[in-house]
């Protein structure tokens, strides 16, 4: 059986041999964590936030090189983007950014999620998911979608040399989950695994209301381990 994940996408600028990763909305719990491991693992990082001053003192506090700046700033001069901000603000952040972004990859590790007394819940996205919405805003960007079921706390936790888990990786581009999953792979313990296009995003998104659940219940940290895949 051939790969189906074998497209091509003519707005895709060559990849850099050593990426810089911009985070953008990376103040956050999640955007903190992945640059706190890349960093460690000798990948240049920069924090994005709306206060340019904000983000380059949560550079401060990560190893290797990262630095901070506006998101403007910092979609600008990345090679890959990580959109890392809450649901709430996914739109806004993405539809101000198409030029800056164009030709780059961009990872959507956005859960569009809702939370009342009986817990969390996936929330209706229009598009299909918070990764279709952002290659809709990004016409000139290729965005794959990853890094949506690994938990904040195991990643910004300094005690743990691993984070032991798996990430799905969602693309139409094979170049560009091929990447995804080389730069899942540099998070030690970590393993990203091609889970179909990105159409296939709003399942793995919503997966995270249950991992909550599961973390509730069972005081944990939960992520997942996909079986008999090398």
């Amino acid at each position: 059986m051939t790969d189906p994940n074998v497209g091509s996408h003519d707005v895709l600028a060559p990849l850099a041999e050593s990426p810089v990763i911009g985070l953008l909305g990376g103040t956050g719990d999640q955007g903190l964590g992945l640059a706190y491991r890349w960093s460690g693992a000798g990948i240049s990082v920069m924090i994005g936030s709306r206060d340019a001053k904000r983000a380059a003192q949560a550079a401060s506090s990560l190893p290797g090189s990262a630095s901070g700046d506006s998101n403007l700033a910092v979609a600008e001069a990345c090679d890959i983007a990580v959109i890392a901000v809450p649901w709430a603000g996914h739109a806004d952040l993405i539809s101000a950014l198409p030029q800056e972004l164009a030709g780059k990859i961009v990872i959507d590790c956005v859960n569009p999620l809702g939370f009342d007394k009986r817990g969390a819940f996936a929330l209706p996205v229009p598009e299909g998911s918070a990764a279709e919405q952002a290659q809709q805003l990004l016409p000139d960007s290729v965005v794959v979608g990853a890094f949506h079921n690994v938990s904040s706390v195991l990643l910004k936790d300094e005690s743990l040399a691993e984070v032991a888990t798996d990430t799905l990786v969602l693309g139409d581009v094979k170049e560009a989950t091929d990447e995804v999953q080389r730069l899942a792979a540099m998070i030690p313990g970590m393993r990203g695994v091609f889970g179909g296009r990105l159409r296939n995003s709003s399942q793995i998104e919503a997966l995270t209301a249950n991992l909550i659940s599961i973390n509730r219940r069972y005081k944990a940290h939960a992520g997942i381990r996909i079986t008999d895949v090398n």
